[in-house]
């Protein structure tokens, strides 16, 4: 990860950013006017020579500003608090940012990461996070795109945050990418942003990457969410956004709901198009198609591609739709379409906010279901977004769930690790990308664990591995965590994660019913678990509160049922 930094000082009433920047680095900062009389200023110098200058007139949002220093050496940026609020202020160099990332010099109070040392998932530099969006390779790097808003811990106007790896695992944080309407930056209200949505290569000899994304304005009529489209030919700043689908598909009754584009090849060799919404009675999954090689225009409705209505009428978004078992083109390969759906309650375990994974086969029109299975039986893997890579697909969601969203507390989050998905024995399957094994620092324990004994587990960031003598063999895991009752229970009704939070209401049941595993794989994180069982057969994630650690393990189990038990503290 970036590291982080904030080394302000105060010269007499002024305060002061010092940093050694290389000749032509480019400075991002956003500010804004504490009150209507001045307007807000940071000014860069060198050698007490003004080099430079920001301002911003708005009282009610930060502004944005970019900065170019010409030579390079030691800047220092300097604003007056009494009449200037800074949220962000970070500086790189555009011939190496895809190496280094950005160097960020100043984040607030307000919108500071967790600290976190040892934590191995990952976090923004600074700011609020959702969404995956745009997750893919393009030009040697993984990207990562995803929701998010710089100037506070909680949800607001949208923008898209930015992230490049090699190996899905060690990130390095880009300038934000997206931006939201000059409209909608102007407040701080919450009504809308650029929100979620997807990316594709650009055809023909030109380089970059084509973005897709829901503009979501609140109560604009006729339409409050509209799709629109971007080309980023740097594959670090979007350009101009233009209009591709105006309004929803008449006729079908549906709600305003109508978002997160998913852009995709189809085995027709066509572009297609997923779109989330809701009619009266459930969830629905929309296809349209272009044949724009470049698929900028031309896009066309096909119909409803699946709908889910088991949980009442709830809104499916985030759809993703990926080939498992072979090429895009070969009418025999499985595909995988998987959405969330949101405002979901499933009534036999209270769980909210579901994610469905449906496997059959796909023609480029209609998707033909051959079985269904949740994609997470702990629900907090959100809008899970995947692409084809070289060694197969990989996704990765969100780790956190809509129902722990509160509008009275701070709410910092992660990504899940990213997962493989691979089709095995009729079963959809999403074990950690196989570089996960890296993070593997030190075998802490491989005998006391089996023997009953509460384990230390110093800063709460490792992995203990489960084996089983029989497949469903009982246990208990139990944790010592500090804010919440947690445990890992496998038993006669299934896998279990066990969550009972202080909050005087009966907690949901997360449970992957009838599951049977043989071994099982538990990545403890600050802030975090995720279990993945038989490669991922169950896959099961839950976000914790706060940042502490979990500070022990204990194993609970019939003589003879567990087989071996190793636990590996790990780290980036």
């Amino acid at each position: 990860m970036t590291s982080h930094a904030n080394p302000s000082s105060l010269v007499g009433s002024l305060e002061s950013l010092n940093a050694d920047l290389p000749a032509g680095a480019i400075i991002h900062a956003w500010l804004k006017a504490v009150g209507a009389g001045a307007p807000a200023e940071m000014t860069a110098s060198r050698e007490g020579k003004v080099i430079g200058r920001l301002s911003a007139g708005n009282a009610e949002e930060f502004e944005h500003g970019t900065l170019v220093v010409e030579g390079g050496g030691k800047t220092v940026l300097t604003y007056d608090p009494t009449t200037t609020a800074v949220s962000v202020v970070y500086a790189f160099s555009e011939a190496s940012v895809f190496k280094e990332g950005i160097r960020v010099l100043l984040y607030g109070e307000g919108n500071a990461p967790p600290a976190v040392p040892g934590s191995y998932h990952f976090r923004p530099p600074f700011g609020w996070m959702n969404d995956p969006n745009g997750f893919g390779r393009f030009s040697d790097h993984v990207h990562l795109f995803y929701q998010h808003y710089p100037h506070s811990l909680r949800w607001n106007t949208m923008h898209w945050g930015h992230a490049v790896s090699e190996d899905y695992l060690h990130w390095r944080h880009l300038p934000v990418f997206l931006f939201p309407s000059a409209e909608l930056s102007a407040r701080a209200d919450g009504r809308g942003g650029a929100f979620s949505g997807s990316a594709i290569p650009r055809s023909g000899e030109e380089p970059g990457i084509r973005v897709f994304f829901t503009e979501q304005v609140k109560d604009r009529e006729p339409e409050e969410q509209i799709q629109l489209t971007a080309v980023s030919h740097d594959l670090m700043t979007a350009g101009p956004a233009e209009l591709v689908l105006a309004e929803r598909p008449i006729g079908l009754d549906l709600t305003l709901d109508f978002r997160d584009p998913y852009v995709f090849k189809a085995p027709d060799g066509r572009w297609k198009m997923l779109v989330g919404s809701r009619d009266q009675a459930g969830g629905v999954v929309l296809i349209y198609e272009t044949a724009d090689p470049d698929a900028a225009a031309g896009w066309t409705y096909i119909g409803i591609l699946h709908r889910e209505d088991r949980f009442g009428m709830t809104a499916a978004e985030c759809p993703c739709i990926i080939p498992l078992d072979g090429a895009e083109d070969d009418p025999q390969t499985r595909w995988a379409l998987i959405f969330g759906l949101l405002t979901s309650r499933d009534p036999a375990t209270g769980r909210r906010n579901l994610t469905v994974a449906t496997v059959g086969r796909f023609d480029g029109r209609s998707f033909f279901r051959e079985f269904e299975q949740e994609l997470d039986f702990g629900t907090d893997a959100y809008a899970f977004q995947a692409f084809v890579d070289r060694a197969g697909p990989v996704g990765i969601a969100w780790l956190a769930n809509w129902t722990d969203v509160s509008k009275k507390s701070d709410f910092p989050t992660a990504m899940t690790l990213p997962r493989r998905l691979l089709l095995e024995d009729g079963a959809l399957r999403t074990p950690p990308v196989a570089g996960a094994e890296s993070l593997r620092r030190q075998l802490i324990d491989d005998h006391r664990l089996l023997s009953g004994e509460a384990v230390d587990l110093g800063n709460g960031a490792v992995e203990i591995v489960i084996d089983l003598s029989a497949p469903g063999a009982a246990f208990d895991l139990e944790f010592d965590h500090p804010e919440v009752e947690l445990g890992l229970r496998l038993d006669e009704q299934g896998l279990s994660i066990l969550y009972d939070a202080p909050e005087g209401k009966f907690p949901p049941r997360y449970i992957a019913a009838g599951a049977r595993p043989s071994t099982l794989r538990i990545f403890l994180d600050m802030g975090s678990i995720e279990v993945f069982a038989d490669n991922g057969r169950w896959t099961g994630t839950k976000r914790l509160p706060g940042f502490d650690g979990i500070r022990s393990a204990r194993l609970i189990a019939h003589q003879g049922n567990v087989a071996a038990a190793r636990l590996w503290q790990l780290a980036l």
